[in-house]
């Protein structure tokens, strides 16, 4: 049986909006989310993180602390919001009237341009995880990633359609666990402390 947490990281520098791949670090209320969410907690036996900032240097911290093999895994990445990025919700609506609606809606074909196909992401956060169910197996796992990286986890070990991933509510620093038995996937919780 092999256990992947999941833990979104927390409030990056700037705040709330369509971040993407910007590579923008925590802000101080961001690292303190991520430690009130873990404690002192290290039941893992490895750490892998999404390679931008925001993930890697509080997974860098968290495997310095608690001496864990630390893996940065570029699978992991957001996704790419294309002419999105960087903006918030009300700068989107007032650039794009009703795009953000029709993007909840059908996250599959309503894509901001340029933005990374969802099919594609899916697919790419999929073999990070066969990967490490493959190299890793039997062994508990933390993986400091993003919203839209945990959404995929979700709808790959739920078999879910895509096309519902964004129903799903990511919170800053929230836990989501999933356990592997076999190709089995289970969800034991979503968006919880540890």
């Amino acid at each position: 049986m092999t256990t992947l947490d999941f833990i979104r990281h927390g409030e990056p520098v700037g705040g709330r909006k369509y971040r993407g791949q910007i590579d923008d670090p925590l802000s101080e209320k961001g690292w303190a989310q991520m430690h009130a969410a873990l404690g002192e907690a290290a039941p893992w036996t490895r750490l892998v993180s999404s390679p931008l900032l925001r993930c890697r240097a509080f997974a860098e911290a968290l495997a310095a602390q608690h001496t864990l093999p630390l893996e940065f895994e570029p699978r992991f990445k957001e996704i790419g919001f294309g002419i999105w990025e960087g903006k918030t919700a009300d700068q989107i609506e007032a650039a794009w009237p009703g795009t953000l609606a029709q993007f909840k809606a059908d996250p599959l074909q309503a894509r901001p341009a340029g933005a990374e196909p969802l099919d594609q992401f899916f697919s790419r956060v999929s073999a990070g995880i066969a990967h490490i169910l493959d190299t890793c197996p039997n062994q508990h796992i933390l993986i400091v990633a993003h919203a839209g990286v945990i959404r995929m986890a979700l709808a790959h070990a739920l078999a879910m359609p895509l096309v519902n991933a964004y129903r799903i509510e990511v919170a800053s620093a929230g836990i989501t666990r999933l356990r592997y038995e076999g190709a089995r996937a289970t969800l034991v919780c979503h968006g919880g402390r540890l």
